[in-house]
């Protein structure tokens, strides 16, 4: 042990020799150097065995934003607007002989609405856009079932087809009218009349594609405008209008935040004046094909 331990002794003494400024000195694993030999080692005054740490700049990090998750639909609207996209042209005509060829599709959509009704777990847009496209995809039905006709006032044995208990939702069997005046105006949405199809030339046309939670806020608004708009429908001027008679039978709709014309300059290209002369046009029932 005493080689050993002298044998160290001279080769610090070469180090500190040949470099008298070494700071630190290693020990093997067969040679440690005792705590009290480490502490004589004779250090360079100028030169400290520490330094000043150095300092790095932050690391900036990119925060990461989450991507909100697109709302789960409570019903699935698919087969409807493959239906619609294949059978309604884009200004609203309805090929009724092309729907009659796909009486199947259309039945089984139909009997998907019957088996999925609403409940309270449905949000507001779910349940708005299932009651719209039940109305027009009845009504398709109910005009595919007596076609070849002129208008949907001329059904045989039908003196008011919109009166007429063809729809099972449920348990539960409803009319046109009950879906129209019990449930979607109640929403207290005045927009939804621009939304549902009565089959009539007159009628705001049909939409093309199938209302869903996503698209059935962002619809109604565009289909308002657009029928509003639409000179075939209404003529407009600054003092003198005549309108849909959609804005005489559902009037009170219309008058919920104001006047009608209050409604109308809401969308109208052209501003109404307070004092507007208003009369409203001859409704036209032909089949709108």
């Amino acid at each position: 042990m005493k080689c050993t331990y002298y044998g160290f002794i001279i080769s610090i003494g070469l180090l500190m020799s040949c470099g008298g400024n070494k700071k630190v000195v290693q020990a093997t694993s067969q040679n440690k150097i005792p705590s009290t030999m480490v502490d004589t080692i004779p250090q360079d005054k100028e030169t400290p065995l520490t330094t000043d740490p150095v300092v790095e700049a932050p690391i900036e990090i990119e925060e990461v934003k989450e991507i909100p998750a697109m709302p789960v639909e409570a019903f699935i609207h698919t087969p409807w607007t493959k239906l619609l996209q294949k059978h309604v042209s884009e200004n609203g005509n309805v090929n009724y002989k092309g729907f009659k060829q796909d009486t199947e599709t259309l039945r089984l959509y139909l009997k998907e609405l019957a088996e999925n009704i609403p409940n309270e777990d449905w949000s507001k847009p779910d349940e708005l856009a299932y009651w719209l496209n039940v109305y027009n995809a009845f009504t398709i039905k109910l005009i595919i079932d007596h076609y070849p006709l002129k208008s949907i006032k001329e059904i045989e044995n039908l003196k008011k087809p919109w009166d007429h208990r063809f729809i099972k939702i449920g348990k539960k069997w409803y009319t046109l009218n009950d879906i129209e005046h019990k449930i979607l105006r109640k929403m207290n949405d005045p927009r939804i009349h621009f939304g549902i199809n009565c089959a009539s030339v007159s009628c705001p046309p049909i939409f093309n594609k199938a209302f869903t939670a996503q698209n059935v806020d962002k619809e109604l608004e565009r289909l308002t405008f657009d029928f509003i708009n639409d000179p075939d429908k209404n003529s407009i001027t600054p003092n003198q209008i005549r309108i849909s008679k959609i804005f005489s039978w559902f009037a009170n709709d219309f008058k919920s935040k104001g006047t009608l014309i209050d409604f109308l300059n809401t969308y109208s290209k052209i501003k109404i004046e307070r004092t507007a002369k208003k009369s409203f046009k001859k409704y036209d029932w032909n089949l709108n094909e």
